[in-house]
């Protein structure tokens, strides 16, 4: 059975900033419905920012999600009986989500101060090119090299119209 197309949604932008992506970001870190927590946190998030750099806090937050964003992922693939990890590029949407989301995590699992505090400093690091979500972006592509050998089978995966 096919699955149910998924309509693309278009956010508004943030009321603060004026970008969606920062909306997007808000939407990400809520939890429960409470949006007006959530834009609470980004917004002392992107203070902490500002403190600490003395740079725009947009500006750190882009540069941030691009050395985060992966260029390859791998996806699983049954090929005669066996499941094959193929690497794939990664569309410019889901290179968002990734990004945002392992950012997010790597806050979460930092430890001590306020959720506000762990996002900034994970942000900072991030658009230095260091940090958990950085590692995490270097090991999905150390697997995608790794598993390179099998990137014949993409080929396989869309059917050939006659």
């Amino acid at each position: 059975m096919r699955k149910k197309r998924v309509y693309k949604k278009y956010l508004t932008p943030d009321p603060v900033y004026n970008r969606v992506d920062v909306a997007r970001f808000t939407n990400y870190i809520m939890h429960d419905g409470k949006k007006t927590v959530a834009e609470r946190v980004i917004k002392k998030t992107f203070e902490e920012i500002q403190k600490k750099t003395e740079q725009d806090p947009l500006s750190i937050f882009s540069k941030a999600i691009e050395n985060v964003s992966p260029l390859v992922e791998l996806v699983s693939r049954r090929v005669g009986g066996a499941n094959y990890q193929i690497p794939t590029d990664v569309s410019p949407d889901r290179k968002f989500i990734l990004a945002l989301r392992w950012i997010i995590k790597a806050a979460r699992s930092r430890k001590g101060t306020t959720i506000s505090h762990r996002l900034a400093e994970e942000m900072i690091s991030a658009s230095n090119n260091e940090g958990t979500a950085i590692k995490k972006r270097t090991d999905t592509h150390k697997m995608a090299e790794a598993n390179r050998a099998f990137a014949h089978f993409a080929r396989f995966s869309k059917k050939k119209k006659s």
